[in-house]
């Protein structure tokens, strides 16, 4: 099955086609060092984690790059505040980004480049635009000669007579073009700066992912990633940059993931109206927090709500739930005949095969969830109306897709915890947050049980009450009555 992959560039999906058989070149812009991360950036690294994990299980072998910015005004800013040096504030906000992504359970990238380690290729590639009449350096800095180059504006779908009559001229000025945009700074008093034969300075922004993209990538590759705020200015700017010194395609798929909002703004540091991922690790496991992400397709917004974290919760728990069932049944005793019926055969053999043509349309996560659950809801059923005796292909049957929803759970960063652990512990967290044994509990919904089976609703609407009390709701269903901690 071919994937498809909706490409900004072209506003359309297209088949991944590598350049490379069977190995894809994937390059993500990676944070700038100066702060905690929140969740739109949990979102960036878990949607990229999917993306590297969902192709190496569909056989392509994927170098996977993704950069740190270490050098940027945001980050001189803050370590001026703070009375440090910008490098120490930046490796330590490298370190706690990677405390970050290891309690999410992000994969390593193969290649993690920093801005500060790679000032020569910079350099090396603003030379070669010069050179090309591209670029030009004015009053110490070099800027990017926009009007230079014919395609810009093709990835934002922006017209650049349109930006220019919109742009602001700026007082005294050292650009031709208000629309044209630093490649090299010169040097500020007190700044960090390097060599250049500009004078000394430090690179702009954008120079860096062109420059460290093509040392490990080369000059053509296959995905570049990021979030939809870096369309504009930030890639559109390295499409002209790398085009413009190789006069070849640089990245021949463009993927952009949603914002992750709040009541419907976008959750940003500069609007104030972030969370860290510390702060929602606190209160919700990271494999919730997954669930959550990949509950929208990585395109759309996300809205961040508790509710919505509940209900990631409550799916969570429904597939370990259904895990623990499946680990939980015996050989079987070798019953005369099958229960299970053709459609829910069918709905089970096909698991896997749904499940990739979810994520290879544009790697829909959300669609590929709905089959997994939908599984989860078969086996439980068929679980529920086992016989005392199964069929051994019925146990067999049960437990082949048990083992698929576990991997393809895994696809996603899911699942990765042994089942049984995972609800005994969810268990005895239940059991700590109430003020009733569970004894006391089963005690009084067998009262209830047999009031409802005399027919005393009262009673039993009683027993109900009592265990509200306690926070305890109860669910009747085809099982029996089960019961959770209320919200």
């Amino acid at each position: 099955m071919p994937i498809k992959i909706y490409n900004t560039l072209s506003r359309q999906k297209e088949l991944l086609q590598p350049l490379e058989e069977n190995h894809v070149k994937l390059y993500v812009c990676g944070i700038t060092s100066y702060d905690y991360c929140h969740i739109g950036h949990a979102r960036s690294a878990l949607v990229f984690d999917m993306v590297v994990r969902y192709l190496r299980y569909r056989g392509y072998r994927v170098t996977f790059v993704r950069n740190f910015t270490d050098i940027d005004d945001k980050i001189i800013a803050r370590a001026a505040e703070q009375g440090v040096e910008p490098a120490d504030l930046a490796r330590r906000f490298i370190d706690e980004f990677y405390t970050d992504m290891d309690a999410l359970g992000v994969l390593r990238p193969d290649i993690e480049p920093r801005a500060t380690d790679h000032i020569k290729e910079m350099i090396e590639l603003v030379r070669e635009l010069i050179d090309k009449g591209l670029a030009y350096a004015s009053g110490g800095d070099v800027y990017y000669r926009v009007g230079k180059f014919g395609r810009y504006g093709a990835l934002s779908g922006r017209n650049l007579k349109d930006m220019q009559a919109g742009a602001r001229i700026e007082i005294n000025t050292w650009k031709e073009n208000p629309m044209d945009f630093v490649l090299w700074k010169a040097a500020k008093p007190g700044e960090p700066k390097w060599e250049s034969p500009w004078g000394e300075g430090r690179p702009g922004w954008h120079i860096e992912c062109s420059a460290m993209s093509r040392k490990y990538l080369g000059e053509t590759f296959d995905i570049h990633g990021g979030g939809k705020d870096l369309i504009f200015p930030h890639h559109e700017n390295e499409i002209a940059q790398s085009c413009g010194a190789s006069g070849k395609p640089f990245a021949n798929i463009w993927m952009h993931h949603g914002f992750v909002t709040i009541k419907d703004e976008k959750m940003s540091k500069s609007l104030g109206n972030f969370l860290t991922i510390r702060d929602v690790l606190r209160d919700y496991p990271a494999e919730v927090l997954r669930l959550f992400i990949f509950s929208t397709q990585y395109r759309n917004p996300l809205d961040f709500t508790e509710a919505a974290l509940q209900d990631a919760r409550s799916g969570l728990d429904r597939i370990y739930e259904c895990l623990a069932k499946v680990d939980d049944l015996s050989e079987g005793a070798g019953g005369e005949g099958s229960i299970i019926g053709k459609k829910d055969r069918t709905k089970l053999a096909s698991l896997k095969t749904r499940f990739m043509q979810a994520l290879d349309n544009d790697f829909n996560t959300a669609q590929g969830l709905g089959f997994l659950f939908d599984g989860v809801k078969v086996i439980n059923k068929i679980i529920r109306l086992l016989p005392d005796q199964p069929a051994r292909e019925d146990i067999a049957l049960l437990r082949q897709s048990g083992a698929a929803i576990r991997e393809l759970s895994m696809v996603l960063g899911l699942a990765g915890q042994d089942a049984g652990q995972y609800m005994a512990e969810k268990k005895e967290k239940l059991l700590a947050s109430i003020d009733i044994s569970e004894e006391e509990i089963n005690r009084l919904i067998e009262k209830r049980n047999l009031a409802r089976k005399n027919k005393d609703w009262a009673a039993g609407d009683a027993v109900r009450d009592q265990l509200l009390a306690h926070n305890i709701e109860l669910h009747d269903g085809p099982d029996g009555t089960s019961w959770q901690v209320k919200s």
